[in-house]
């Protein structure tokens, strides 16, 4: 067998094993406020974990990447779509390119 349908197997199945466990293990409804918070915001700090790492990497430059990620945090704290948050940060990210 070849190593890359071995490591597709293998990728299948840890993931397989990551998604089915917390469903065979926890049949009874979560009672504890904190394990139900945690669990909650758990997508939220994984997607932030993985996002904020690349805001800073992606402009390979320190002041677009800051003025990207300002720009995204006033309007997304302005309570705008999602779209014009992406834009405001991509065009201030893209502005500041020229101006550093």
């Amino acid at each position: 067998m070849s190593r890359a349908i071995l490591y597709i197997i293998t990728m299948a199945v840890v993931t397989y094993l990551i998604r089915m466990l917390p469903f065979t293990l926890m049949r009874k409804k979560i009672k504890s406020r904190f394990f139900r918070s945690l669990m909650y915001y758990i997508p939220y700090t994984v997607l932030a974990a993985m996002t904020i790492p690349a805001i800073f990497r992606s402009t390979g430059s320190l002041p677009a990447a800051l003025a990207g990620t300002a720009a995204a945090f006033l309007t997304g704290w302005l309570d705008l779509p999602l779209i014009a948050v992406a834009l405001a940060a991509a065009g201030a990210a893209f502005a500041a390119g020229f101006i550093v």
